[in-house]
């Protein structure tokens, strides 16, 4: 196969052992139909250079790259969900199928799959994925990724040529096999699953591999685990900070849905928020609010104390875990204030004024109403240009006395590279979107008529938008 230089197997997973992860095989597909293909992400893994035909062979056939492991591995995980402790948990309709570094960073990633087949964790599942699904995991990771937040790529999709069966959707409908590139697919959960099962020195390998992979500048430090703990809290609070300025909703903030290096992944049932509302939920069975937009903080620290507890079971002393814990607070709202700030183009002044000035603004934005929409707003303020947001559509909100204070902390911050607001992007009078009415808009017309030019239009407009406010 013709890969790049820059492709750089590198199977660590392996190297963990059976108690990590089982070998398995992908299902065998009656077809294979390619829907998407990220050759930006391929770029960076060497890649790119796979014809359609191989690409196939290799995310719809999953024969192995060359170097990388031989078979799949379902790993083995559990987890809390909706914080009811399940140990019946693992991959159940994905594995790891390969890994490599990344070039230019060095980084080590993960090539993982959804709706690849059943494994020995798949319950009474049947291992697939809907293509609605895979569809709505593009889109949301195309999003996500021009807005700034830190999450898996979505690599592949295609179509598998089964129908399925689903009580939440119009079945019998279409199914399909995502791969997404990721930093990496160790989660809370498999730190979980060792600790339940009273094995503390599997919980120190963790512990060990982890750092050895993903933290090597941690390899030197006194206390591992504590070391460890700080440094996931501060990833964690850099993604939750992420998740708010962008408005997103993850939806299941389950500890098998959090990994050790602060990506987001496995979308579900997300949402993008229509306009400032903490109390907006994306799951329809979340109906106590759990992991409603304003809770995610709350819900992302329970999950790092979840973590913190078995890396407990390790250690005598906890009281350096609790002070890892304890960071989170701080580690969060800088992060808050560094998230909007980028996202709206504005100069950093320093941390107490940044801080006072993004809460001002959630109040602000919560002042506008149902009549000023999320992205738009940050779409209008970019670069901090006043007279371009006074004259968008929603220039007669900016002119109430509400805003007055945040237009004086416009002003006062100044714009952050101000030149990207040439970009013909910024001509428009609204910004892209990625709210619910659109996605399912979207599959609407592949359902019916297999049309796929507005998923491709959509994803074409949300690289210019990544392109423009260049995050």
């Amino acid at each position: 196969m013709p890969v790049s230089p820059a492709y750089r197997p590198d199977p660590r997973l392996p190297g963990l052992g059976p108690e990590f992860a089982d070998p398995v095989s992908a299902a065998d597909f009656p077809q294979t139909i390619l829907r998407y293909r990220n050759d930006r992400a391929a770029r960076t893994v060497g890649l790119d250079t796979l014809t359609n035909a191989e690409w196939i062979a290799h995310f719809g056939r999953f024969e192995p790259l060359p170097g990388n492991l031989a078979e799949p591995l379902a790993q083995r995980y559990h987890g809390h969900q909706f914080r009811v402790y399940n140990p019946d948990l693992g991959d159940g309709r994905g594995f790891t199928f390969a890994q490599m570094r990344e070039a230019g960073s060095d980084r080590l990633l993960d090539l993982g799959t959804k709706g690849s087949g059943q494994t020995p964790w798949s319950r009474q599942g049947d291992g697939r994925l809907t293509l609605k699904g895979g569809v709505r995991e593009v889109l949301a990771t195309s999003m996500l990724e021009a807005l700034g937040v830190p999450t898996s790529r979505s690599f592949s999709l295609v179509e598998t040529g089964e129908a399925l069966e689903r009580g939440d959707e119009p079945s019998p409908t279409r199914s399909a096999v995502l791969v997404r590139l990721s930093h990496s697919h160790i989660r809370f959960g498999t730190f979980q699953r060792q600790a339940f099962l009273q094995a503390p020195d599997r919980v120190e390998q963790l512990v060990d591999y982890v750092i050895q992979t993903y933290y090597p500048e941690l390899g030197n430090a006194p206390d591992r685990a504590a070391a460890l703990l700080e440094a996931v809290v501060g990833r964690a609070a850099t993604l939750t900070a992420s998740w708010m300025a962008a408005g997103f909703v993850h939806g299941v903030l389950n500890t098998d849905n959090m990994n050790i290096t602060g990506e987001s992944f496995d979308y579900g049932p997300y949402r993008f928020l229509p306009q400032n509302n903490p109390n907006f939920v994306a799951a329809y069975f979340d109906q106590s609010g759990l992991y409603s937009f304003g809770r995610q903080p709350e819900a992302v620290f329970w999950n790092l104390q979840q973590l913190a507890g078995c890396l407990g079971f390790i250690r005598e002393d906890d009281e350096p875990l609790v002070e890892a814990l304890n960071g989170f607070g701080a580690a969060y709202r800088n992060a808050l204030a560094k998230a909007m700030l980028k996202r709206l183009g504005l100069k950093s002044r320093d941390a107490e004024t940044d801080i006072a000035f993004i809460g001002g603004a959630f109040r602000t934005i919560a002042e506008g109403g149902e009549a000023l929409r999320w992205e738009p707003f940050f779409f209008d303020w970019f670069c901090g240009d006043e007279a371009r947001a006074l004259a968008s559509p929603r220039g007669e909100i900016y002119r109430s006395d509400a805003f007055a204070e945040f237009r004086a902390g416009v002003a006062a911050a100044g714009g952050e590279r101000p030149e990207r607001l040439a970009a013909d992007y910024f001509r428009r009078a609204e910004p892209e979107e990625m709210l619910i009415g659109e996605i399912e808009a979207i599959w609407d017309r592949i359902a019916q008529d297999d049309d796929w030019s507005s998923f491709e239009a959509k994803l074409a407009a949300v690289e210019a938008a990544r392109l423009a406010y260049s995050l």
